[in-house]
């Protein structure tokens, strides 16, 4: 997906006192109100609250989120209703969002007070990107999609049983009405999925009528003669990317066996809690994340890159995810940490450069900031270096207290065997069964998830995962040791190094070298961790080799640096010749999933790869597009092989 700049919507107020448009020249709501509107329309027009009750999962998408009334209006009911869907899933899709204090302006006398300040505190920094916030203890997700309709709906991954059409009238916004977006709502539905809007127009109703929905009117209200409601109800139904389908346990029971109690582990039984399954995790160690994930702390930020590639986009997505995340593990549960910014010097770009380049992209300020030297200098409290950006953010935390967060967040949905190590794995019948080095039963279940690093590749002893082991050694120093200097908030750039931690020590790092399996701490790679030092601080610490402390621990990384997220794939079902052009559509071993080589970035990617994971394995909504679902596809080094050869055969 190319992503475009999110330009905001000035708020104005027509002579009523509605919310206006003036890029539309169209209000945003009628004049009897939104809420009503919401009510006779998009709830009943979909027969809700009575389609959602006594189910797991409802899932609702907007075509246009606007001021979020209808979102409002759908969260309400939802609470209002006792036999309630047990999670409420709800996908918007806005071009023009409103910026934080014009959204605050809009629901300053909303009828719902309670629920419009909470959406106007969980609102995200207005990136093009795919924003999961939560609400209701998580029972209530709103995905909210910012850019156009027609790019967005493509990159959607979700089953859907009621859409909301809303947005400006077509002679108004054509765009969003065009055949080719009712054509991608068609994909997304469910069966018997629903949709209303309150357009009586000819070209929306023929729009979903060549889509493969069944049209009909119904009278509209607040003056509004008719609405349209319409059922999905198509010719044939396409069928789904191997990829893309959920997983179910052979005995019924949403249960999961995870290897691997690090941070990975621990997001992983998190996020599947979140969707109503328990899992059980097997770990070789006696405590949780003593392996990639035992460093004392460690970092967190996004990354911005000119072209906002795949890279780009998925770690700025995580890094936003991570940060709601570690704010509730540092306020609710008692860890160290901090999310109040971190700088990352800039060695190659003009403070020019970084300013031209960060407006090109339209980032906003309180995702990125390009500063110059004095400014870098000043917020960090260390004599000027290099320019910087600044990712508000960013910071810190302790991992192994961030993965045990987590795993109090999952509650009774999560067991944890620690000093357990799993030595196979096999397929029997419908489950997979965990079995010790004596070949004793561990434990089976449908659904197996390989979160376990580098040892993953060992269970499957699949060489297509191409996993590499990166041997990182940091350094630690008491905090009065001569001529060392600490910044007051995380400094990266070619190493890093933390604030002074609430132990009375500072840490910077670290070393990266392939293939290194040497556990010891060394002299050398200290004297490169202080040299790193001085480049970040200008800070050269008075120590001998001897004297200082540190931990050498391994990253799990793929050759694209990139997690491996999914399905594990069955290279044996793929025919000879076949053509794969996405890994999507890969063969895989059914209920057996990936969630490693999270490499530097264990931290800022823990929490929305995770959610993924979840999303692949529950059937759940997934909270990245599809275009970022494939590039950390488990599977993606098997199309990329079948391709190479494919081509080399031509």
């Amino acid at each position: 997906m190319k992503t475009a700049p999110v330009i905001t919507a000035p708020l104005a107020f027509d002579a009523d006192g509605i919310p206006f448009s003036a890029r539309y020249g169209d209000r945003y709501h009628p004049r009897h109100g939104a809420l009503a509107q919401a009510a006779h329309v998009f709830l009943a027009g979909n027969g809700l609250p009575g389609r959602w009750q006594g189910r797991d999962r409802f899932v609702i998408l907007e075509t246009g989120f606007g001021l979020g009334n209808n979102f409002l209006a759908a969260w309400k009911a939802w609470r209002a209703d006792p036999q309630r869907c047990a999670r409420l899933h709800f996908i918007s899709i806005e071009k023009h969002p409103l910026a934080a204090h014009d959204l605050q302006r809009a629901h300053a006398v909303s009828p719902l007070p309670e629920l419009a300040a909470a959406l106007v505190r969980a609102w995200p920094p207005l990136t093009p990107n795919l924003h999961r916030l939560a609400f209701d203890n998580d029972r209530v997700e709103l995905l909210l999609a910012l850019g156009d309709v027609a790019a967005w709906l493509p990159e959607i991954v979700a089953s859907v049983d009621a859409f909301f059409l809303d947005g400006f009238a077509p002679d108004r916004n054509p765009a969003m009405w065009q055949p080719r977006v009712f054509k991608a709502l068609a994909r997304l539905a469910a069966p018997g999925a629903t949709a209303a809007t309150w357009s009586a127009a000819s070209v929306v109703r023929a729009g979903l009528a060549a889509a493969g929905f069944e049209v009909h009117s119904a009278p509209g209200s607040g003056g509004k003669r008719e609405i349209t409601l319409a059922r999905y109800a198509p010719r044939f139904t396409p069928r789904r990317a191997p990829s893309r389908l959920a997983a179910s346990d052979a005995a019924g029971e949403r249960h999961a066996l995870i290897v691997g109690a690090g941070l990975a582990g621990c997001a992983a039984a998190w996020a599947l809690a979140g969707q109503g399954w328990r899992s059980t995790l097997f770990d070789r160690h006696a405590s949780i994340a003593a392996g990639g994930s035992g460093n004392p702390a460690g970092i967190f930020h996004g990354t911005f890159n000119a072209d906002d590639g795949a890279h780009a986009r998925f770690n700025r997505a995580a890094a936003l995810q991570a940060a709601i995340a570690i704010r509730d593990a540092v306020a609710n549960h008692g860890v160290r940490g901090q999310v109040n910014g971190l700088l990352r010097l800039e060695s190659t770009l003009s403070i020019d450069a970084m300013k031209l380049q960060a407006a090109a992209l339209g980032m906003p300020p309180d995702y990125v900031q390009a500063l110059d030297v004095e400014d870098a200098a000043r917020l960090c409290g260390l004599p000027p270096t290099l320019p910087a950006w600044f990712y508000p953010e960013g910071g810190w935390v302790d991992p192994a207290g961030f993965a045990a967060s987590l795993l109090e967040g999952a509650g009774c949905n999560a067991e944890l065997r620690t000093q357990t190590a799993v030595a196979a794995i096999r397929r029997r019948r419908d489950a997979w069964q965990l079995l010790d080095a004596d070949g004793r039963l561990l434990d089976e279940a449908g659904v197996v998830v390989l979160a376990n690093a580098y040892d993953a590749a060992s269970l499957l002893d699949d060489q297509t995962l191409q996993l590499q082991r990166i041997r990182g050694q940091i350094t630690t120093l008491a905090l009065g040791t001569p001529g060392l200097r600490m910044p007051r908030l995380p400094v990266a750039g070619n190493g890093y190094v933390l604030p002074p931690l609430p132990d009375g020590s500072a840490l910077f790092g670290a070393t990266a070298q392939v293939e290194d399996l040497d556990p010891r701490l060394r002299a050398d790679d200290q004297r490169h961790n202080l040299t790193q030092l001085l480049r970040l601080t200008g800070s050269l610490p008075t120590v001998a080799d001897s004297l200082s402390t540190g931990r050498v621990g391994w990253r799990c990384v793929a050759p694209d640096r990139l997690p491996l997220i999914g399905g594990v794939a069955e290279v044996a079902a793929v025919q000879p010749g076949t053509r794969i052009d996405q890994p999507r559509f890969v063969p895989r071993q059914p209920g057996l999933h990936l969630f490693t080589a999270l490499a530097s970035r264990g931290i800022p990617s823990a929490a929305l790869g995770a959610r993924t994971l979840a999303s692949l394995i529950s059937g759940a909504p997934c909270p990245l597009e599809a275009s970022l679902l494939d590039a950390v596809d488990a599977a993606r080094f098997v199309s990329r092989g079948l391709r190479r050869r494919q081509a080399a055969r031509t």
